[in-house]
């Protein structure tokens, strides 16, 4: 008997040895002290590039401001219902001129159609990106879902609109590309009568909890970007026992990934990654430099998230812009979440696209440097100035130059290395180190013999 038990117990020590302490089940708690050490997981950390969609009834309108206005958010085409409820006079002028004043906000579902929505076709362009997750506005802050929720009242892409289930057929064409996909989803609802103080507890249990829910267990999405969070506390939006179940009891529990907006308290402070958009955080400067805990910046291409036709050419970032955006972000520890607004057909930007399939050429000449890369802890700051950037991937580094560099390069806390290299070329590059400092001398290109555009990145094998 006593035999029989040394194998029983060596059996089992030796299986509990070959599991790693993450795969242990835990139960997290509804409160922010337990919520908060879920560690975010890595297939995130290590994406660094995604793609989000504004898409909703404010893509038919496709108005907002660009030139007359200078706060950023003033210039968000996706608050038309908004701007309308307060009276803004840049908003109501231009609705009643092309709308009418009988004309409600709620007119534009039937102007909604989406006729010429191909997911297969935008999960292509995604993954031609170098994306590596999506990121849907399942339900934007005026209350219109993408998907046929029950709890709408109807007021959804099903039952009025394009008459689809535009979430389900993205999330299917996102997944077949290999890509993670997930859902922004808004807390607040402009219109809804359930959305004020004295109804406040009846509008999260009967409305937006069980919808939450409903989102996650159709589609299993792997990222959850919460939004209007800044009325009310999280306690009272009951946030926390939200992420309880999705922790502990969702079929994307060991996946999934959330964002801090959870409460008017809550951003920067709790979640699975801090969140800024046009490097704010509301109306405060946002993450600038490295940053321990993981983090993402959001902005779309233009002024606006939402589709708005009346930027032009001047108020887009170029393709070296976001590049350099990409980079910048990047080697600071964060992600980056870069915004497209299609159209209320369901057509992308032809310039959205161009800018895309841009970023994903780059991406597959130096996509080493970015994916599963992290800032260099211990290592060169980044020097914005002169366009030189730093990632780390194990021992190696690498010098991400957002201009050819003109001199040789001297990186000062390298002692020792081995190759030196040009992702994407071939050509020899020469460095030595002299003094206890990494000097690279960089090779001579000429236009045909540049492996990329906008940015070029030098490999070190660090010894």
């Amino acid at each position: 008997m006593k035999k029989h038990t040394f194998y029983i117990t060596l059996s089992v020590s030796l299986f509990l040895m070959t599991i790693s302490p993450g795969n242990f089940a835990q139960t997290y708690q509804p409160e922010w002290q337990s919520l908060d050490k879920r560690q975010t997981p890595s297939w995130w950390t290590d994406a660094k590039f995604g793609i989000f969609i504004h898409w909703g009834l404010y893509s038919v309108p496709a108005y907002a401001p660009v030139n007359e206005v200078k706060g950023v958010y003033e210039k968000y085409a996706e608050h038309y219902e908004n701007r309308l409820i307060q009276g803004n006079k840049l908003f109501t002028d231009h609705h009643k001129q092309f709308y009418g004043e009988q004309f409600k906000y709620s007119d534009f579902a039937a102007m909604f159609k989406a006729e010429y929505f191909k997911p297969e076709e935008w999960a292509d362009l995604f993954a031609k990106s170098g994306a590596k997750y999506v990121v849907l506005t399942s339900k934007h802050h005026d209350g219109f879902c993408l998907w046929p929720s029950a709890e709408s009242n109807k007021w959804n892409s099903v039952d009025a609109g394009p008459h689809r289930d535009l979430a389900g057929d993205l999330t299917n064409a996102v997944k077949d590309k290999g890509l993670k996909m997930g859902f922004y989803y808004s807390l607040l609802e402009w219109n809804n009568p359930l959305y004020k103080p004295q109804t406040i507890d009846n509008y999260v249990e009967n409305h937006m909890s069980p919808q939450m829910k409903d989102l996650v267990t159709r589609y299993k999405p792997e990222v959850i970007f919460a939004d209007g969070e800044w009325d009310y506390p999280s306690e009272k939006l009951r946030s926390p026992q939200f992420l309880s179940w999705l922790y502990n009891e969702s079929a994307v529990k060991n996946t999934v990934v959330v964002n801090d907006r959870w409460g008017k308290e809550t951003r920067s402070k709790h979640g699975g990654y801090y969140t800024t958009e046009y490097d704010l955080v509301h109306d405060a400067k946002g993450i600038g430099e490295k940053a321990a805990h993981p983090w993402e910046e959001s902005r779309g291409i233009g002024t606006s998230y939402g589709f708005n036709r009346f930027e032009t050419l001047e108020h887009y970032f170029t393709s070296k812009q976001l590049v350099d955006l990409l980079i910048d972000k990047v080697s600071n520890g964060g992600n980056l979440l870069l915004n497209i607004g299609p159209d209320a057909n369901g057509l992308i930007p032809i310039i959205m696209q161009e800018r895309l399939l841009d970023i994903g050429a780059w991406l597959k000449v130096n996509g080493e440097a970015i994916y599963g890369s992290s800032s260099w802890i211990g290592g060169a700051a980044n020097q914005k100035d002169k366009g030189i950037f730093y990632t780390q991937k194990g021992k190696d580094i690498y010098i991400i130059c957002t201009k050819w560099p003109q001199t040789d390069m001297t990186i000062g806390t390298i002692k020792k290395a081995g190759k030196v290299s040009l992702l994407g070329s071939a050509t020899p590059v020469k460095s030595e180190i002299k003094r206890g400092e990494l000097h690279i001398i960089p090779p001579i290109l000429n236009p045909a013999t540049m492996p990329c555009q906008y940015a070029w990145v030098f490999k070190v094998k660090v010894i």
